[in-house]
């Protein structure tokens, strides 16, 4: 299983409408495309004061590496996602990703 993690440099002013509706659309995507089994979004509280820079993030879950693949090729998770760069203090490089292979 791979857990996907997304963090958001979000600009101080962003629009927190639009956030709301992409991580609505992300969320969607979970139920429509094969081995994207979950997703989960909300503010870092950052309880130990490790990732103050990333305010909001989410979680998607995947059956394995082709599952996430799949996912990130797919046209309306790149659309998704160019907005979400949008949002995102210095574009791209306001958003960091990790992908953990997990076992139960």
């Amino acid at each position: 299983m791979i857990r996907h993690i997304v963090l958001l440099a979000l600009h101080d002013d962003h629009d927190a409408d639009e956030l709301v509706t992409i991580m609505d659309q992300l969320a969607a995507l979970a139920g429509q495309l094969p081995g994207f089994t979950g997703f989960e979004h909300g503010a870092n509280k950052d309880y130990e004061g490790k990732s103050q820079n990333y305010p909001y993030g989410f979680i998607g879950t995947f059956a394995d590496a082709a599952a996430l693949q799949t996912y990130a090729t797919d046209a309306r998770h790149s659309a998704l996602g160019a907005r979400l760069v949008d949002l995102c203090k210095g574009g791209a490089e306001g958003v960091m990703v990790i992908d953990l292979e997990v076992t139960k």
